[in-house]
């Protein structure tokens, strides 16, 4: 298994969720929900686009063994 490459680093991007005061508010609210809530069900697609694209990026080819 070889080092930490660039494509690496993008699966840092799903930890900016964590970071509570960034969402810790009420306002603004969608659908009456609060903005706490929804922007962490906003997160979930960034989240799996984070981890398609470090998987499909970092794959060995395929007949390739690792």
């Amino acid at each position: 298994m070889t080092g930490v490459g660039r494509w690496h680093l993008l699966l840092l991007v799903p930890f900016l969720t964590l970071v509570t005061p960034w969402f810790n508010s009420v306002e603004p609210r969608l659908a009456g929900m609060p903005f706490f809530y929804w922007a962490q069900f906003a997160w979930i697609p960034v989240t799996i686009a984070c981890l398609a694209a470090v998987h499909l990026r970092t794959r060995p080819p395929l007949g390739e063994s690792s």
